[in-house]
Parts: structure tokens; sequence; C-alpha cells
């Protein structure tokens, strides 16, 4: 799920022509490594009662990186803008026609259809993460149980075509944009690019998850860390010595 700025788009003959820049800030590509094994994680202890804290906390994360993404949507470099990157969906057809017709032009951000997706990405994680909260505190009965596996539904189908998207725009601008939200780089015009990696701002993102997911763990039941079906066990045999 990463945000960038929609720049002059090249013809495909020019790409291979332009110098790689930094696009991709440092406290953007954290944001997004850390939703991805956020949802990620979430998504895979949904069920499980025994990884409830877990579910919980990947949620709580989500919420908070959703916050930091609009706060640095407005004032963040460049690229990470949303007034760089985000395009009515009228912009978003015309860009899906064009690549369907071979002919997609080249942005040093996200395409059209791309920077849409990320739009959508993040309400859907607000909207996931809010009615997850409610649930977590019995607010709003069963109903509101079915929203939150609705939006996480719909949520996870939009990453599908997100990653689709990826993959497509790799192969057609032969650009590796896994790679590029790995590096920060990748090919486009040194006025589009974000000028400064803000390094410590991401190590500081960085830092507070990783703090918050530590005082979670320490501040767990013991049920919750899986000591307490042992200490029941225990229990019930005292009773039974008894």
């Amino acid at each position: 799920m990463n945000t960038t700025s929609v720049s002059h788009a090249e013809a495909p003959v020019a790409e291979a022509t332009l110098p790689k820049i930094l696009v991709w800030d440092f406290p953007v590509r954290v944001f997004h490594w850390l939703m991805v094994v956020s949802f990620a994680g979430a998504w895979l202890t949904a069920e499980s009662e025994r990884w409830r804290l877990v579910h919980v906390t990947l949620g709580y994360t989500m919420a908070g990186l959703v916050a930091f993404r609009i706060v640095w949507g407005l004032v963040g470099s460049r690229p990470a803008r949303f007034a760089n990157f985000v395009r009515a969906p009228r912009a978003a057809a015309r860009y899906v026609g064009s690549l369907l017709a071979g002919r997609a032009e080249h942005h040093t951000g996200h395409n059209p259809a791309g920077a849409l997706a990320i739009v959508a990405l993040l309400l859907l994680a607000a909207g996931v993460t809010a009615s997850g909260w409610a649930n977590f505190n019995e607010l709003g009965g069963h109903a509101m149980e079915e929203v939150h596996e609705a939006a996480a539904n719909i949520m996870l189908a939009v990453i599908g075509i997100h990653l689709l998207g990826v993959a497509v725009g790799s192969w057609v601008h032969r650009e590796n944009l896994v790679r590029a939200m790995v590096t920060g780089r990748k090919s486009g015009h040194p006025h589009d690019g974000a000028g400064r990696s803000w390094r410590v701002l991401g190590a500081a993102l960085l830092a507070a998850v990783l703090g918050f997911w530590v005082m979670q763990w320490q501040s767990a039941p013991l049920a919750a860390t899986g000591g307490g079906d042992a200490a029941a066990v225990h229990r019930t045999h005292d009773d039974d010595d008894d």
C-alpha cells in the first residue's frame, strides 16, 4: 500500500533514459511494509481465540498507521501528498484503457488506477479497524461482527487487485515496483522525486510500532501468552489432590 505523486507521464520509449530517483521516502516505505505485516497477521489470526491479542494488537497498529499516513499525506514529502497523486475515477479508467491498448503512459509515482486503489485501501483499513474496535468492545452485536468481516473481505479483494496492478505495471514498464518500494527508487525526473528520505521520521515510526507491540505483549494476561491453560491445569490438579 504505497502512495506517490502523479508526475509527468512519459512515453514508453523514453522510460529507459530516465534516471533512478528517490520517489518513496523512508516513512512511506515503513508504513507500507508495516501495513502489509499487520493486515496479513490480523487476517491469519482472525478466527483464533488463542491469538486474539495478536489480532487486536495488529488492528490497533493498522489504525495508528492509517492516522500517520493521513497526516503525512497532508504535510509530507511532495510524492507522498494526496494532492499529488489522487485523481478522479475517470482518470483511472482512462489509464486502464490505455494499458489494455498497449500504450500506457509511464508515471514516476502511482498511475491514476494505482492511486485510486491506495485511497480505497486507506478508507477500508479505517473501516476495518473502527468496526473491529466496536466488535471487540461488544458494540453493535452480531451486525457489527458482520460489518467487520465484510470490510476485511473487501479489503482483501482490493489488495488482490492492487497486487495484480503492480505485476502488470512492472511488466509493461519493465520496472520492479516491489523492489522500488524497498529501495525507494524508480525511473523519473529529478523534480518529481521526494527530495529527502526522512530517515529519522521513518525510524521513529518503526520504533513506535515495535514499542507498542512489546508493550502489548508485556501487559498481556497470562492466558493470552499461552500460559493460561497451563495455570488452569495446575489449579485443577491442586484441587484433585485436595
